[in-house]
């Protein structure tokens, strides 16, 4: 064999191991100069999730649910998905999830869902390791000291993964249900709907996945703009750790309504708020979707009995907007609130009062007609249900559309209501109703929501299932669709709730495909 020969096939291997999963295709290289071909879709082949610390409280109990729902393409045999408890260098300071020392409750998920783990901190034993995608494993921890939790999913366990977590509070302050879906890392997050209030106790949490320190900076911007700093608004999260900050601890100015700028300097973090008050309960608030001119709000229940809209408008521009309610046959102006002038850099708070009126329905947020380009903004609501001293809180952030699917863990056989809006076009989706954790088969259905309007459904159960199950969301055809899962628990006369908004999953990736061009093969 001679040695240009030898070069090629080096050549070669080096450029099929540099494109990856991209396709090298036979032909010529006059082949590569033609027409690009179009990208494909190949499923995802890591994932990364984090879980913030649950709570400090004593009388609290969380349920870890987690999942990945079955795909095709995806190689059955391969991959591994768990999640290791984050380190958390302050909590002897400003840390609300207590110590590390919680009590080992870990349980089994059900003949087939798998051992669930230890939530508990104090080593590395795996949390929620799956064994199958298509089966959710779930574990409960109860107790102050349970950790913030760090996952990774690879191979056939990585498209579509979701973990829910949901912590019960039976008295004191943030008495209620405070669930969150934990969160892709990233680098720049807005959480309009905050408070440094003195009847709220707002705390950031920040977690950082990687091996380096990820320094982060904190902005609050209240009705009359940014809060002045009372202290030093960058923060630093060690690596593989966890940092809880109290919003009202950076500013001597008290905001019932506020923004929140996460930004990550360097590395990359989780970013959630733990929103709680002292008579209304509490619940996880989540950042909003991408600034955009158009808004959609899913899922607000139909007996709320007040709801506060937020809106940042984190550019040079005010903004304008038409405030429409999407209801389960049209979408109407509630009253008194057609419109919201958001000025730049300001945060818009407006009270909605018991806008639904008996009937589910969402936001939706438009530009106003007039000259120019519209403004993107960042959203928020939050929604109380209930009445006095039996109030309880939940948050709903702008969320985007679910392009191709959606999942939401932690589902029970009472309690469940998937909300689905199509603010423009109607839309055909499929809701499929995984496997149990302790067994069953799984269920689908199929609706059409018409445009301008929202569908709230108890979702499908699982054949002969029981313990907790994932609900999937994939839209099937026709024009954007938004989505959220409303999870009651009634206790003690108090309404307890908590809704998780559903963006697309973003199980697959385009991967566009590669030509051979055999000219880069030369040999001097």
């Amino acid at each position: 064999m001679n040695r240009t020969t030898l070069s090629l096939i080096g050549a070669a291997t080096a450029l099929a191991a540099v494109t990856g999963v991209a396709a090298l295709t036979g032909g010529s290289s006059d082949d590569a100069d033609a027409s690009t071909k179009a990208a494909t879709r190949l499923p995802v082949q890591r994932s990364t999730l984090l879980c913030p610390t649950p709570s400090s409280s004593d009388v609290s109990d969380t349920t870890y649910t987690a999942y990945t729902p079955k795909r095709d393409g995806v190689d059955a045999k391969d991959g591994a998905a768990e999640l290791l408890p984050a380190q958390n260098p302050a909590d002897e300071t400003t840390d609300p999830g207590g110590d590390d020392g919680g009590k080992d409750d870990g349980k089994d998920g059900g003949k087939d869902g798998g051992k669930g783990g230890q939530a508990a901190s104090g080593g590395d034993k795996p949390v929620l390791p799956l064994k199958e995608p298509g089966k959710p494993v779930t574990t409960e921890e109860s107790s102050a000291g349970a950790p913030a939790l760090i996952g990774t999913a690879d191979g056939r366990f990585a498209p579509g993964w979701t973990v829910q977590q949901t912590t019960t509070i039976d008295a004191g302050s943030g008495r209620g249900l405070l669930g969150t879906a934990c969160t892709a890392p990233d680098t720049d997050f807005w959480l309009p709907g905050v408070s440094t209030d003195r009847n709220r106790q707002d705390f950031v949490h920040l977690t950082n996945p990687d091996d380096a320190a990820a320094e982060v900076d904190l902005k609050l911007y209240g009705p009359s703009g940014r809060l002045k700093p009372s202290t030093d608004e960058a923060i630093t999260v060690p690596p593989r750790s966890t940092v809880p900050v109290l919003l009202s601890t950076l500013t001597d100015q008290r905001a019932a309504a506020a923004s929140l700028h996460v930004t990550a300097r360097t590395g990359r973090i989780g970013a959630a708020v733990q929103a709680v008050d002292q008579k209304a309960g509490g619940d996880w608030l989540p950042a909003s979707a991408v600034p955009s001119t158009s808004v959609a709000i899913p899922g607000i229940p139909k007996d709320v009995t007040s709801a506060r809209l937020v809106v940042f408008a984190p550019g040079s521009d005010d903004a304008d907007l038409k405030v429409r309610l999407a209801g389960p046959n049209n979408a109407i102006t509630p009253a008194g609130h057609e419109s919201l002038h958001v000025k730049s850099g300001m945060t818009a708070a407006i009270d909605l009062g018991d806008v639904t009126k008996g009937e589910p329905g969402s936001l939706l947020l438009t530009p106003e007609g007039g000259e120019g380009p519209a403004t993107p903004v960042v959203a928020a609501l939050q929604v109380t249900r209930g009445k006095g001293s039996d109030q309880e809180t939940a948050f709903i952030p702008a969320t985007a559309a679910i392009e191709r699917s959606a999942t939401a863990a932690d589902n029970r056989t009472k309690g469940s209501t998937l909300s689905l809006v199509a603010p423009r076009a109607s839309a055909k989706v499929r809701v499929t109703a995984s496997a149990g954790a302790g067994g069953g088969s799984p269920v689908s259905k199929t609706y059409e929501v018409k445009g301008g309007t929202t569908k709230a459904l108890e979702p499908p159960h699982p054949t002969s299932g029981k313990g907790p199950y994932a609900v999937t969301v994939e839209r099937l055809s026709g024009g954007p669709v938004h989505a959220s899962r409303m999870l009651a628990l009634s206790e003690g006369g108090v309404p307890m709730f908590t809704i998780q908004s559903l963006p697309d999953d973003r199980g697959t990736v385009a991967v566009p495909e590669a030509g051979q061009d055999l000219s880069l093969l030369n040999d001097d």
